[in-house]
């Protein structure tokens, strides 16, 4: 047995616990699961979610031994509404299954990117996509032609599932996707070259049965940005996702059979797969969702008093927007928990939300390659600025560029061991990037590129990123990306991208650019306009620079390399 897992059992749940919950594994794995426990032996080596967590949820609520919560409730703002039981659950997502598999050939090991908006199909195809062993990719709903292109190229993927939205910018792309195989719509319409996804499934029998698959076996992939290239691609398997939360009891959420959470996070994100889809039905509580096209803080107010949410996550962004209204208008039906993440919240917005709401905001800290690594959890103490403590299974330290080990108080990398027994939650690789996934260890540590300090208490706050990456409401943007859109505008001979600080967002993206001779007496403020455009139309509008100066040179060491730091330190008022 390895001594990190041992030392797991030693840690204590926060404050109220739910042992029970342990019980919902199937027996065979249940038997593996306390065995682990004990010490006895290692992680179980078979281990699918859909059978293992969520079908033992549907045997416990037949048996009446689960309070009436539906497992997933969702609503659009216009009157719709649906709820699934568990049982639901598993009956459609078992027609979806038998759809992907039947219909449209996809085997156990095949790659589906999956970009839907926050509806219920999103939840439908990732439960049937983990029955039939296919690995999901899921992404963001803004993405270009351009974005589409490449996480098919480079996927391989051989499926995929989009709204009518998008459908266009699939089919400008689709050819030059020789894998690409299956084309699925979910919409009330039809297409030409595209399957119509609701009436296939519903078409389909309900009798399936689920793949079995070994806890390393792949089952997502997230495109990461990163800050050269082209996003990469971040592989989880069954275990890192799936059976993390049943090892960990209470690591960051403290949620039981009767709560309603509700995660605002776009579906893009592994956020909400950890938010809203893995974590919570592991307790067996209730996933709630708005549609949400637009985040508007009163919608999301008045949805808080009109529903018994009692948890609400979201990134930062959110809880400045809500700050911004006059809260004593609004009386919550429920809400007890709150949860940020994504990026650093304000103390000012913290204690402004507190004064209003009576509810403190608890932090989340973690990376789309190992999940959550830091959080404040339930009933701990809170400090304004802090992201709390390691999370359970991880052992989070401060270290310097050789690998060292910092005492509290001094400043440096945020890193988690990795070595001699790499932590179940950790991204299985970069897929096809065997050098990326080498450089992200450092040692016996998986480095984030974040600068922080931990104070004697082992309480973390983070400093800023060690790298280029700008965090902006939550999205991580990789300065080449928005580099490479704007280099491909006559205007623009160079540029450079950096982060720029912003009271709602957090940071914004922040573009100087060198401007072509035949453009310099061009209107400036057109030609902003003009740029920014052409970065939301070029790759995922989520990315286009809020703020842009025009510059004769930009700063670059002897090499000829633009030195972003210099820039971004002076967006940041550092020099």
């Amino acid at each position: 047995k390895s001594q990190s897992l041992k030392l797991l059992w030693t840690l204590k749940p926060p404050n109220r616990t739910f042992h029970g919950h342990t019980r919902l594994l199937s027996s065979d794995v249940y038997s593996q699961y306390e065995s682990v426990r004990q010490g006895k032996q290692e992680i179980p080596k078979y281990f699918n979610f859909a059978s293992d967590v969520l079908d033992k949820w549907s045997e416990i609520e037949k048996a009446g031994k689960r309070p009436s919560n539906p497992a997933f409730w969702w609503i659009n703002g216009e009157g719709e509404e649906v709820k699934w039981s568990f049982e639901e659950l598993g009956f459609l997502s078992r027609k979806v299954a038998n759809m992907l598999t039947k219909e449209c050939g996809l085997q156990k090991g095949d790659r589906l990117i999956l970009i839907l908006p926050r509806i219920p199909e999103w939840w439908l195809v990732k439960v049937a996509c983990m029955r039939a062993g296919i690995v999901i990719i899921p992404g963001t709903s803004q993405l270009s032609a351009k974005d589409i292109l490449y996480r098919l190229q480079a996927s391989k993927a051989t499926c995929i599932i989009t709204t009518d939205k998008l459908a266009p910018a699939v089919d400008s792309v689709a050819s030059q996707c020789q894998l690409l195989k299956t084309k699925l719509m979910v919409s009330k319409g039809s297409r030409e070259g595209w399957l119509n996804f609701t009436e296939l499934y519903q078409n389909q029998s309900a009798d399936h049965s689920c793949i079995k698959t070994r806890i390393q076996d792949p089952m997502i992939i997230f495109f990461t940005s990163g800050t050269t290239g082209f996003p990469k691609m971040t592989q989880h398997s069954q275990g890192s996702l799936g059976f993390r939360p049943l090892l960990s009891e209470r690591y960051w959420l403290d949620l039981t059979p009767s709560n309603v959470i509700w995660n605002t996070a776009d579906t893009g994100w592994i956020l909400t797969s950890i938010a809203a889809f893995f974590d919570p039905w592991v307790f067996g509580s209730c996933i709630f969702m708005h549609n949400l096209p637009q985040t508007d803080s009163e919608v999301i107010l008045n949805t808080l008093c009109r529903f018994p949410i009692d948890t609400l996550i979201g990134a930062p962004t959110l809880f400045r927007m809500l700050v911004q209204n006059d809260l004593s208008k609004y009386k919550f039906m429920n809400l007890k928990y709150c949860m940020s993440g994504g990026e650093p919240l304000n103390p000012e917005v913290m204690e402004q939300w507190k004064s209003q709401t009576g509810l403190d905001i608890c932090e989340v800290y973690g990376q789309t390659e190992v999940g959550v690594i830091c959080t404040v959890f339930g009933g701990m103490k809170i400090k304004p600025g802090s992201m709390g403590k390691a999370a359970p299974l991880y052992d989070v330290q401060i270290i310097d560029k050789n690998a060292n080990i910092l005492p509290p108080g001094q400043q440096g990398e945020i890193a988690v061991r990795s070595k001699p027994i790499r932590p179940l939650g950790f991204f299985s690789e970069y897929l096809d990037n065997p050098k990326k996934t080498a450089e992200s260890e450092r040692g016996d540590f998986y480095v984030t590129g974040d600068r922080g300090v931990m104070d004697e208490e082992g309480y973390f706050q983070f400093i800023g990123r060690d790298d280029d990456i700008i965090i902006s409401s939550g999205y991580r943007i990789g300065p080449f990306e928005v580099e490479s859109a704007l280099i491909e505008h006559p205007a623009v001979v160079e540029s450079a991208v950096v982060s720029s600080p912003d009271p709602l967002r957090g940071e914004v993206v922040k573009a100087f650019v060198v401007l072509s001779p035949t453009f310099s007496s061009t209107d400036q403020k057109s030609l902003i306009r003009d740029l920014q455009d052409h970065v939301k139309k070029t790759t995922a509008p989520y990315k286009y620079p809020r703020k842009v100066e025009f510059v004769k040179e930009l700063p670059k060491t002897v090499t000829g390399k633009i030195k972003r730091n210099e820039l971004r330190d002076k967006e940041w008022g550092r020099i």
